[in-house]
């Protein structure tokens, strides 16, 4: 593919003098060719041609077929696939390797638990997506940076420290800051009393963060509390295989953020309203949000906007990608319109991702504000034990792998049904399917050796299974670009079951095609080692 997509890239130089990236495609079945380009179809547009008669023109140079309403379509020789096999056998790392960020720094924030709040299957989902969005970005070359940005002071820190200063706990432990989460939550919204105790909490946090104090019994329980839930977070990260480089708590970043806020405030970007200090979104078709309440205290997009100039000095990035739940997306198109006003190449930089909520079959929406979400260990502890019931198995590898999968081949934005039962079945497309799919490669290499080579055509497995293997590069930078591991996910998936085709029809120990045969197996074991890697999926030994 990387061939011909060169041949007609410079076809299309040579004829037209346009520097144009075509796609290649996989032919569909009703097409006598391996592969397909809608090059001219794109192409018509700024030539001002019609697709067939660009199509023709390009094929007087190349020598393809042309299909309506302007494609070309090209066969390629076995020996042709073969030849580029061996290559890819020989060389793999090299040949599949992209350089698109080679030298720049990508930071990617993601998962953004707040501290004093225990992590719900939301934080599961988006700190698997986000730990794979940047190996993507790590296998184009880039410097990655995962951060992590979460609420250590504001509302939801008074209503637990609330409710944690009425009990005597000797030994605070995360449960029990959970449970005084929901019940702060509960007397805020009901308890006049407690309403305006914890709102003049939320200022004295503010202080006790802002001056470093510990000389209280509010500051030794925030403290601690803080500490623990820092503890708890990396003791959960560590469990899936995800690490971050930096956490980003609000309080680092509320003083920077306000300092702009007024200082734009000067500039004209932010007005008062009513005391407050807000950004009218009106203006820009957008709503209006406040950044300063009129207590003087900076709000959650007074900390944003502290966060991305912390970044920004932090680590000066090529580019910064967010990803947030879906119903973020207004409030972040809020906060980064009023930065573009004043510092358009950081907005220009980022990149606002969005995913829909996890819900289990049948599901009803869950809070945490009301205690009735589901836990992200308990996300896990589900799926291990449906790998034990059906297959009696306790293997991490296979229950992470099953987990992450699960989310892996969703496209972003929408939500996602997740079925720990469906998770863990071992056909279908599923994670326990890819990892039995690469064990198998691996006992039919354990039994074989290279061989001599013989001359011989391949057949019609063979070659899908050649074709299939050769789209992979293709996919890895698809992937990057669109910031998407689904596609890789789903890519995965699709090649396991054509080397299932393969080993059904093609027995590689003893037969006269084994050098040939080996060959291919090797660079699909190299494939799905590569991609599985890049969804942050470790291949057992056995299953």
């Amino acid at each position: 593919m990387d061939e011909i997509r060169a041949q007609l890239k410079q076809a299309i130089k040579n004829l037209y003098n346009l520097d144009f990236e075509p796609e290649i495609t996989v032919s569909p079945a009703n097409i006598d060719a391996d592969y397909s380009s809608n090059a001219p179809l794109k192409l018509a547009k700024e030539l001002h041609k019609l697709p067939m008669e660009i199509a023709e023109t390009l094929n007087g140079e190349l020598k393809a077929g042309i299909s309506n309403p302007g494609f070309l379509n090209f066969k390629v020789s076995d020996n042709d696939l073969r030849v580029v096999i061996k290559n890819l056998n020989n060389n793999f790392e090299e040949r599949v390797r992209s350089t698109e960020y080679e030298g720049k720094t990508v930071i990617c924030e993601f998962s953004d638990p707040n501290p004093f709040k225990v992590l719900h299957v939301g934080h599961l989902y988006t700190s698997i997506v986000g730990d794979s969005i940047g190996r993507l970005y790590e296998y184009a070359g880039a410097k990655v940076i995962r951060a992590n940005f979460g609420g250590d002071v504001g509302l939801h820190v008074a209503k637990t420290m609330y409710a944690l200063l009425q009990k005597d706990i000797d030994d605070l432990k995360i449960e029990d800051i959970a449970k005084c989460y929901i019940e702060g939550t509960a007397l805020y919204d009901e308890d006049e009393n407690a309403h305006a105790a914890i709102t003049n909490l939320n200022k004295e946090i503010y202080e006790i963060n802002a001056k470093d104090l510990h000389d209280s019994k509010l500051a030794e329980v925030y403290w601690r509390g803080r500490e623990l839930s820092y503890e708890y977070f990396d003791s959960f990260y560590n469990t899936i295989g995800v690490k971050f480089d930096k956490y980003y708590p609000e309080s680092t970043v509320a003083a920077l953020g306000l300092k702009t806020v007024k200082e734009q405030l000067d500039n004209g970007v932010y007005e008062v309203s009513d005391g407050a200090v807000i950004f009218n979104g009106e203006k820009f078709g957008l709503h209006t949000r406040v950044f300063i309440n009129r207590e003087g205290v900076p709000t959650y997009e007074t900390k944003d906007v502290g966060l991305i100039f912390t970044k920004w000095q932090d680590w000066h990035f090529d580019k910064s990608i967010v990803i947030t739940g879906s119903e973020q997306l207004d409030y972040m198109k809020v906060v980064l319109k009023s930065i573009e006003q004043y510092a358009p190449e950081l907005v220009a930089k980022t990149s606002h991702l969005i995913h829909g909520l996890v819900k289990l079959p049948g599901g009803v929406k869950m809070s945490s504000r009301k205690g009735n979400f589901l836990k992200a260990v308990d996300v896990l502890e589900m799926v291990k034990e449906e790998l034990k019931n059906e297959y009696n198995s306790t293997d991490e590898k296979v229950s992470l792998a099953a987990t992450k999968y699960a989310f892996l081949k969703y496209k972003m934005g929408g939500n996602i049904i997740f079925d720990p039962k469906e998770s863990v079945k071992m056909t279908g497309n599923s994670g326990p399917y890819l990892l039995y799919s690469a064990v198998r490669a691996k006992k039919i290499l354990a039994n074989c050796h290279d061989g001599q080579e013989v001359e011989y055509i391949y057949n019609i497995y063979e070659k899908n299974l050649a074709k299939k293997l050769l789209e992979y590069k293709g996919v890895l930078e698809e992937s990057v670009s669109e910031m998407a591991p689904h596609k890789l996910a789903n890519y995965l998936y699709e090649l396991a079951q054509e080397f299932s085709r393969f080993y059904e029809n093609c027995p590689v120990a003893g037969a006269e095609e084994e050098a040939e045969r080996v060959r291919l197996v090797k660079v699909y074991l190299n494939t799905m080692t590569h991609g599985l890697n890049i969804l942050g999926i470790e291949i057992p030994e056995s299953m």
